[in-house]
This record gives structure tokens, sequence and C-alpha cells, in this order.
């Protein structure tokens, strides 16, 4: 838990800074004295102030600067046709395979965050941090998740607005928080959904709903990270900014 009490033995605030990759220590001590970072919500200005890189919540210019890493933060391109599982008992192609050779430290446990049916592709985030898992994954936290859909058929206006709207399903109502119209033709469409819920199927049921069957599905972002260029199968580190995001999206 944060604290607003400085720590007696602490670790300066700009030696945190530079650790973090922010700038040199000297730059970091310009930033401080600047007014552009934040111990806890309250901005510090003065030099030397001693804080606990662990536990206090520390930003520059509103974005956050997450802990030093003690685990591992991974994007993965899953591609079509792999199970979203670290292990198959009926031997399809898993995770796991996808990783040999790639992953950092085989005596890490990877947990998958954001699950994929076979067939769909795109983006899953690795750790082998068992509470960011839980937390990123739990519907609690509404974490935000962006899909593109090849879908069947010409869509027209009237239906993505039917979409903004919301719409019924049987497990209940689901509202996309945004429906964007890539572009259509004669036989296909290709619209981008974000949805904060991960119920079973959902972009797939939705699109039929509509009389818009999917043809093809990828996740293209959970939070603020973005698939962006990665290759099919290959992974990546979360970036600095990438995982102080998601940290604040499931904070307490």
């Amino acid at each position: 838990m944060s604290t607003d009490v400085e720590p007696e033995d602490g670790v300066r605030l700009q030696k945190v800074l530079a650790a973090a990759g922010i700038a040199s220590r000297r730059a970091c001590e310009i930033l401080i004295g600047a007014g552009r970072v934040e111990v806890n919500g309250r901005i510090v200005m003065e030099q030397g102030r001693r804080v606990d890189p662990e536990t206090d919540v520390i930003r520059v210019d509103g974005s956050r600067i997450p802990p030093p890493r003690r685990h591992l933060y991974l994007v993965l391109n899953k591609p079509r046709g792999v199970v979203s599982t670290m292990d198959d008992p009926e031997g399809r192609r898993n995770l796991n395979d996808l990783l040999e050779g790639k992953r950092p430290g085989k005596q890490n446990r990877l947990f998958h965050v954001g699950r994929l049916d076979t067939e769909t592709d795109g983006l899953l985030i690795l750790t082998n941090d068992g509470d960011f898992a839980h937390r990123l994954a739990h519907p609690a936290y509404q974490v935000p998740k962006t899909y593109l859909a090849e879908v069947r058929g010409q869509m027209h206006p009237a239906v993505v607005k039917k979409l903004r709207e919301g719409i019924m399903l049987e497990d209940g109502p689901v509202k996309p928080s945004s429906v964007k119209l890539v572009s259509t033709a004669a036989e296909r469409s290709l619209v981008q959904l974000t949805l904060h819920e991960g119920r079973n199927h959902i972009v797939r049921r939705t699109m039929e709903a509509v009389g818009h069957p999917v043809l093809r599905l990828s996740r293209t972002g959970i939070g603020p990270v973005r698939l962006g260029n990665l290759k099919s199968g290959d992974l990546r580190d979360l970036t600095r900014e990438e995982l102080g995001g998601l940290l604040d999206l499931v904070a307490d």
C-alpha cells in the first residue's frame, strides 16, 4: 500500500527515475525541479526525496512509472490454430510450443492473460506475476480489449449504430465501448470493436446476432497495449509505459 510518509531507508527519487530509464540522474533532477514528478498523488519538487520504489506510486507528466521488475511481462501474437493453454492433453499446438527457445528463463511459470479461442489470433499477455495476471483477467476491473473482425456481408451504418447502442444476447446485454467500420464491400466488411468484458466468444456471438458472422478475428489491444507490427508467433517485453498503464487499470 502506498504511503505519504517518506521512507527513512528509501531510494532517492532521481535515482529511481534514472533506473527506470526516464533520463540521466541530472536530467531527472531537472524534471523534479520543474514540478513534473508526483509521488502518491503529490507533486515533489525537493531534491533528494526518498521513496520506496516497490510501493509508492510515482508518475512523470502523469504517466505511471512501474516498480523495478521482479517478474516477466510479455506480449505474444498468438497465431490461428494454437490453443490458449500452456499445455494440452490432446497434443494440440499450444503456447508452450510457441515459447520453446524464446522463453527467458524456463524455470519461470508463465500465466496467459486474455484467453483466445483456437481460431482467433492476436494479442495475449504472458507473465509469471500471478497477482497481476489475476487482476488483469478479473471482470471487476473491466480492462478494455480491442478486436478487428472480418465479417460476412456489407455492413451498413444502421448496424454500426445498433452495435453502439447495445444488443441483447442469450446471456445478457452487450454494448461495445467503441465500434468503427474500417471498410466494407459487397461480400465482407472489416470492423473494429472495443469491449470491457470477456464472455465466451463474445465478439463472434455479437456479430452473428446482427447478421454478420465472423470470418476472421484478431485481438489487437488490451488496455494501453497494442499488437502493432509484432509478427505472428513472436513475443516482446511490455514497455514501461504499457506496464504502468495496466497497473493503473487494475489498481484498487
